[in-house]
């Protein structure tokens, strides 16, 4: 039987690049990671109404734990209406589910991911608790703000990232943009990867930005208009590398959990059937990646390069 808790946190409703040259300025300025819901009066009363439809007294049911590994686990639910009057007919989610995948990425590639995510973060990092890396655009955080990771490479000897480490990336990509595409009927020439996806590392430390409160449930299509498919690929282990921190999909019956683990995929049709939070860490640090893909080519980014010096 799913686990259950008859207690569970009650959260709040909230409600975002085509890769550039490194010297170009704009770079972390057109990547949007602020928290829309700060500044959307519509999408707060949107999400506050949701909770309050939504929200359930009964507990939550862990949909994967983090001990199981599954090679496909699906949890079906009722497309929403947003994608009614969006062309893309070859692309758009006609059925709508959550899937999680333990064997799609092999752990070797999610560990050479981590590394990469480590081995960028310690360039930067934020003041708070969440912390992001953008290969594509080069938006890292620092401080209260964001920096360009490949100018600051600039200014460094030091060799931080790989051809390898772009390869593995790509190649990553490529498996979770083609999972997506089969199991949801779509031409994967019509799915295209959009902005943004990145590296995230949380902690501990107190949110001292609107960056840092990952904790806000929402939906990934009124945050980010662009996306229709969302993913993540998890690059630690709940349980063993930090407490907390559990994804979590906000149900009408009960709230379903995902447990990260190392190597895990998830994958999820974005709009507001699958609203979601990750709950506040209470030990450790947890890594992932978001790789978001949308049907509209007009959004469309290109695969990071490493930039040559």
């Amino acid at each position: 039987m799913p686990e259950k808790s008859s207690s569970p946190r009650k959260v709040p409703l909230t409600k975002g690049n085509v890769g550039r040259k490194p010297s170009e300025k704009k770079d972390v300025a057109e990547v949007s990671f602020t928290p829309l819901y700060v500044s959307s009066a519509a999408v707060a009363v949107f999400s506050v109404l949701y909770y309050l439809l939504t929200y359930q007294e009964g507990g939550t049911e862990t949909f994967v734990p983090v001990g199981l590994t599954t090679e496909k686990k699906v949890h079906e639910v009722a497309c929403s209406t947003e994608y009614a009057k969006e062309p893309f007919h070859d692309c758009k989610p006609k059925r709508c589910a959550r899937v999680v995948m333990d064997e799609l990425v092999a752990k070797s590639e999610a560990s050479h991911l981590r590394g990469v995510a480590e081995r960028g973060l310690a360039l930067g990092g934020g003041d708070g608790g969440a912390s992001i890396l953008d290969l594509h655009s080069g938006a890292l955080s620092k401080g209260k703000s964001f920096i360009n990771v490949y100018r600051l490479l600039e200014t460094i000897s030091e060799n931080i990232f790989t051809e390898e480490d772009f390869r593995v990336y790509r190649n990553v990509k490529s498996k979770i943009h083609v999972a997506i595409a089969k199991e949801f009927g779509v031409k994967p020439s019509a799915l295209f990867l959009t902005k943004p996806t990145f590296f995230s590392r949380m902690n501990t430390k107190p949110a001292t930005t609107v960056h840092d409160e990952y904790w806000h449930a929402h939906v990934d299509k009124v945050t980010y208009g662009s996306f229709h498919y969302t993913s993540l690929l998890y690059l630690s282990t709940y349980g063993e590398e930090f407490s907390g921190g559990r994804f979590i999909f906000v149900d009408k019956d009960v709230n379903r959990t995902v447990e990260p683990r190392l190597g895990r995929v998830s994958f999820f049709t974005s709009g507001s059937e699958n609203v979601h939070f990750v709950e506040k860490l209470v030990e450790g640090e947890r890594f992932a990646i978001t790789i978001s893909f949308t049907c509209d080519p007009a959004q469309a980014i290109s695969d990071p390069v490493l930039p040559t010096k």
